[in-house]
């Protein structure tokens, strides 16, 4: 959904918390899979490739690629910028970090290492972060540079779906991350082939519910 650089849309403080939950939730669940070892999203995959080259924390480094795409982003269609960019592109991250520092410090050492609690908790926490991400996203509040860039090329791109070009654009990132040494696994190709797919079908879902409110207010 386009807007202007921070506008307040209808329904601003619903789409806010919405925003809010949904970055929160999945820096809660890529906290989880980074610590499954299993694969990350592919963002999250060339950010893991560049920690291995330079001293910095996770979020720093989710935040310097942020920075990059985000030059592009102020260069096509500044329109996507919003409270959603700063919200992801600043706190995921860190959100992560958070709560990676409370598994390491209230759960057994080498937790994660069992394959039982590795591919039981799979599922649920793949389920956990991609509902996150989707739910930021349909808030229509500004995206992060790097789920902006997928909407702008589709805008210059008409005739090829949405989904196409999200899987197309996270495919890259995964191949990128993956020659860095970034954690490529089956959680990534989960991610780069059905997160797409998933946020088309929730801004539709967004779209009737917000336009059932708006009737009912009326």
């Amino acid at each position: 959904m386009k807007m202007t650089c921070f506008a307040r849309p209808p329904k601003f403080w619903t789409r806010l918390a919405m925003m809010i939950t949904g970055v929160t939730v999945q820096g809660f669940g890529l906290s989880l899979l980074i610590r499954l070892a299993l694969g990350t999203d592919p963002c999250s995959c060339l950010t893991q490739g560049v920690i291995n080259y330079l001293p910095i924390s996770f979020g720093t480094a989710q935040l310097l690629c942020h920075l990059v795409t985000f030059v592009f982003v102020l260069r096509f269609d500044m329109s996507y910028i919003g409270f959603g960019t700063i919200g992801n592109m600043v706190f995921l991250g860190y959100i992560s970090d958070f709560f990676g520092w409370i598994w390491d410090s209230v759960l057994p050492q080498g937790f994660f290492a069992s394959q039982p609690v590795r591919w039981g908790l799979l599922v649920p926490v793949l389920i956990v972060f991609v509902l996150g991400a989707s739910t930021y996203m349909t808030a229509g509040l500004g995206s992060s540079p790097y789920d902006a860039m997928p909407f702008i090329i589709s805008h210059k791109c008409k005739k090829i779906p949405f989904k196409a070009i999200r899987m197309i654009w996270d495919i890259s990132f995964m191949a990128a991350g993956f020659a860095l040494g970034g954690d490529v696994g089956i959680v990534t190709l989960g991610v780069a082939f059905f997160l797409g797919p998933v946020i088309s079908f929730m801004q539709k879902k967004l779209a009737v519910l917000l336009k059932q409110e708006a009737q009912a207010a009326a």
